[in-house]
């Protein structure tokens, strides 16, 4: 619980060794929103979304899959695109993987969060789009899983949520 708050708050601090990227907030809610695994979210290219059809086409060299999809964009994850600004590369998210991991960790540490995995941001999603009504097909074509055991790998169904389901019916 707060992780997400701490973060936000990590990615928007000066420290006395490092200064605040413009992305990193950013990156974390589209993470959050798109379920994108992160070798797709840093290989993603403004030429590659649509905004008016609130869409985010992957091509297959890009995807672990090698399968190209389509990636359906909620409200928060095109506030997030039209905040951050265009960089002269074409990516999206302009950071290596190199320098990704190493700001990852150090940003979790600045926040104080232990043992968050980036990839946790995408099991994340994965249960919020169940929890919004989602079918297994519809989570499956954003996730991009190819069978139904993987992607119940990444989904959480807390008891609580469950035990308001069950009393409604």
């Amino acid at each position: 619980a707060g992780e997400y708050e701490k973060l936000m708050v990590a990615c928007k601090r000066n420290t006395k060794w490092s200064s605040p990227s413009i992305y990193w907030c950013p990156a974390i809610n589209f993470a959050i929103e798109t379920a994108m695994r992160l070798s797709e979210q840093l290989s993603l290219r403004w030429e590659n979304l649509d905004l008016n059809k609130r869409t985010a086409f992957l091509p297959a060299e890009i995807t672990k899959t090698k399968r190209s999809r389509t990636v359906a964009l909620t409200d928060k994850a095109l506030e997030v695109l039209k905040e951050i600004p265009r960089h002269i590369s074409g990516a999206v998210f302009p950071m290596s993987l190199n320098y990704h991991n190493r700001g990852w960790r150090a940003l979790c540490k600045r926040a104080g969060v232990h043992g968050l995995r980036w990839h946790d941001l995408r099991r994340e999603s994965t249960s919020r789009m169940f929890e919004k009504g989602l079918s297994i097909t519809e989570v499956q074509s954003v996730t991009g899983h190819k069978t139904l055991q993987m992607l119940a790998d990444y989904t959480q169904h807390p008891a609580e949520i469950l035990a308001e389901k069950l009393k409604k019916h």
